[in-house]
């Protein structure tokens, strides 16, 4: 059974930077490809970035390309999410999510298979 734990959810002033982690764990990964996604309140979950796992392809929504960067330890078995100018709409719960098929769907949100429980993420003003 797949388990997704992110940590690294804090409150940060604007234009901060903060690093999110997913540890993974229950199975090989190598076929994956492993998301980002946020949800703010009252909003609908939104595509951050996304990562296949065997060959470390990189895909963004618009609204934080330039700004965040994915990345993964294979060794770790660890998704990275580093987040920088962090701005106040930035402000979300934070979930990483993973799917088997690793060649698709890199931001639908029902692509998607196993999801972590998420880590908040405030950005003062």
């Amino acid at each position: 059974q797949v388990q997704l734990v992110e940590s690294g959810g804090r409150l940060v002033q604007a234009g901060g930077s903060l690093r999110l982690s997913c540890a993974a764990s229950g199975r090989s990964f190598s076929s994956y490809k492993m998301g980002w996604f946020r949800q703010a309140p009252g909003k609908e979950r939104e595509f951050v970035a996304a990562i296949t796992w065997s060959g470390g392809s990189q895909y963004y929504g618009d609204s934080v390309k330039g700004r965040f960067a994915i990345s993964r330890n294979i060794a770790k078995n660890t998704v990275y999410l580093q987040m920088n100018s962090l701005k106040p709409e930035d402000t979300a719960v934070y979930y990483c999510a993973a799917d088997p098929i690793g060649y698709s769907g890199y931001s639908i949100r029902s692509s998607y298979t196993d999801w972590g429980q998420g880590t908040q993420v405030t950005v003062s003003s």
